[in-house]
């Protein structure tokens, strides 16, 4: 092998050193996190003010106490792991735009089909484990109804936010991963309980 050959190796070997030296830090992990850490436990509190405020909706419709954490938590747990994808996704060089990408359409579809599964599944367990329990139940219908529009139409806004944040956050030189997760995390808590409170006024009205 030539010196030349030599030479380009170790200097490509300094700048992935340089890179993953900075990308790894103490130091990076903590700035761009910490400020996202923070904007997601005011958003955690928000939530619960709004929680607060659905009283007369979780009088009205028994079980509805029973689902509405299950519908946050399964939101959560869905979007954030689109939000990981996404990122993966875009270190690797496999979604650099939103227009015609299959990996960045497939993650999303499967996202919400995912939501749409569970969704179903949680209103009819909330409905059995609430009659199982001997407590009064709206109905598996009323239900499941709640569940499916909160579970979907939050879905549908998170999965938007989740690609124009990881997208976003890339070409602004952040790591996806210590934005998006945390990011998804709080918005998807506020933007889930007002899908329940919606979704419940309109179960109220049928």
């Amino acid at each position: 092998m030539s010196y030349g050959s030599h030479a380009e190796e170790d200097d490509d070997v300094e700048i992935e050193e340089e890179y993953l030296g900075d990308y790894a830090s103490i130091r990076s992990i903590v700035k761009e996190a910490l400020p996202f850490q923070i904007l997601a436990t005011l958003g955690g509190a928000v939530a619960g003010l709004i929680l607060v405020g659905m009283t007369d909706e979780l009088e009205l419709i028994p079980g509805l106490i029973v689902i509405a954490p299950a519908v946050l938590g399964m939101r959560g747990n869905i979007s954030c792991t689109l939000g990981s994808r996404l990122g993966s996704a875009i270190h690797m060089g496999l979604i650099t735009k939103i227009e015609n990408n299959p990996e960045l359409t497939n993650n999303i579809l499967g996202s919400l089909l995912l939501g749409l599964i569970v969704s179903l599944i949680l209103g009819i367990l909330g409905h059995s484990m609430t009659v199982l329990l001997g407590l009064e139940s709206a109905g598996v219908l009323s239900l499941t109804l709640i569940a499916v529009l909160a579970g979907v139409s939050s879905g549908i806004i998170l999965s938007v936010i989740a690609v124009l944040l990881a997208i976003g956050m890339f070409r602004f030189g952040f790591d996806p991963d210590n934005v998006v997760t945390p990011a998804i995390a709080t918005i998807g808590d506020i933007v889930s309980i007002l899908m329940i409170f919606l979704s419940a006024k309109v179960v109220l009205m049928l």
